[in-house]
């Protein structure tokens, strides 16, 4: 559990970097779909992945049990937007399936990397024992 503190940063980093990558290749359009550039119809779902990480990483950095309650909610919205781009850039219309790229799934394991470190926020609460089972020595 030690590493968790790092692991919520560095999968930020990488959801910034998916975000620049390609998600999905369209061969009907021969388009080629980026988080920052997914097209008329879904146009660019990576911005709201910059206000998340943006959040995520000031409330990661703030040691008080109000931040990682605060977290926890931005990882999970975070995750449920990854989910729907997940599935509305790579879904089938008309007959035609767009490709999968390799950002639309590092994209979705850096969220999921985010919201479990920020369920292990490895913070001390205030009157809490090192010896948690109360037995004696």
């Amino acid at each position: 559990m030690r590493y968790m503190k790092w692991t919520g940063p560095v999968a930020a980093v990488l959801l910034i970097i998916s975000c620049f990558a390609p998600w999905a290749y369209i061969s009907v359009i021969d388009f080629t779909a980026t988080g920052l550039d997914a097209g008329k119809q879904f146009r660019s779902p990576g911005y709201f992945n910059f206000a998340f990480v943006f959040l995520f990483l000031v409330f990661t950095f703030i040691p008080r049990i109000w931040a990682k309650q605060w977290n926890l909610l931005v990882t999970a919205v975070n995750l449920g937007w990854a989910i729907r781009n997940f599935f509305k850039l790579s879904s089938c219309e008309g007959g035609e399936c767009p490709v999968r790229k390799w950002g639309l799934y590092l994209m979705l394991i850096a969220s999921v990397l985010m919201l479990v470190s920020a369920l292990f926020p490895g913070i001390k609460l205030p009157g809490s024992k090192d010896n948690a089972s109360g037995a004696s020595k």
